[in-house]
């Protein structure tokens, strides 16, 4: 497989999971993938937290089933009945979560690279998820991305130190196979874009809004 091919394989995994648990030496590998990420001065500020407690997991995926149904409240008629067959979680069925930190105070005072865009410490610890993922498809391991959480529920259920960010929260298992087509787009929630309507030529050009 080239990188070329997991790139394209890849899929936020949410209802394709097995119910077996990954291996911690499959898990180790993927981890170590994450920490060769590259990172602004080198200061490699992300940390992972391996969450497989039954009762943590049991407890996340209430608070996230609670979060989902505030934002399809939130909607108005016609896109909560699009969002309502979609799948957001695979918490308790992955079996394993991982939860990416990013820490503030990571290399000190003086980050080289980091003087005018604070952002580049939190854009590396995203690289490391970048790194994790693809290398899980190379294993033939799903991952999926959690966002439907509070920052504060995260922190306070995984003891998170005040300097430390939880960034994200990833479902990591073995899946039945990788969906063809993403979740949102083969639910109607929204297509994706084409190349060229990403691509500008030596200034920013508007394009119209999918």
């Amino acid at each position: 497989m080239t990188v070329y091919d997991a790139i394209r394989m890849r899929r936020d995994v949410r209802a394709e999971f097995t119910g077996s648990t990954i291996t911690d030496d499959v898990l180790l590998r993927l981890l170590d993938a994450a920490h060769r990420a590259p990172s602004v001065g080198n200061t490699q500020p992300w940390d992972f937290v391996v969450v497989r407690d039954a009762g943590k997991l049991a407890k996340f995926a209430a608070h996230v089933a609670e979060q989902r149904r505030l934002f399809a409240d939130s909607l108005p008629a016609d896109r909560a009945a699009t969002f309502d067959p979609i799948k957001i979680d695979g918490v308790v069925e992955s079996g394993t979560g991982v939860v990416v930190t990013y820490s503030s105070d990571r290399g000190g005072p003086h980050v080289l690279g980091q003087r005018t865009i604070a952002d580049t410490g939190v854009f590396s610890a995203v690289l490391a998820i970048q790194n994790l993922w693809l290398a899980a498809v190379a294993e033939g391991i799903g991952v999926g991305w959690v966002s439907f959480y509070d920052e504060p529920f995260l922190v306070d259920l995984l003891r998170i130190p005040a300097a430390v960010r939880p960034i994200a929260w990833l479902c990591v298992g073995p899946v039945a196979e990788f969906a063809a087509t993403p979740d949102l787009e083969r639910f109607g929630w929204r297509p994706r874009r084409p190349l060229e309507s990403a691509v500008h030529w030596e200034e920013f050009a508007p394009r119209p809004q999918l």
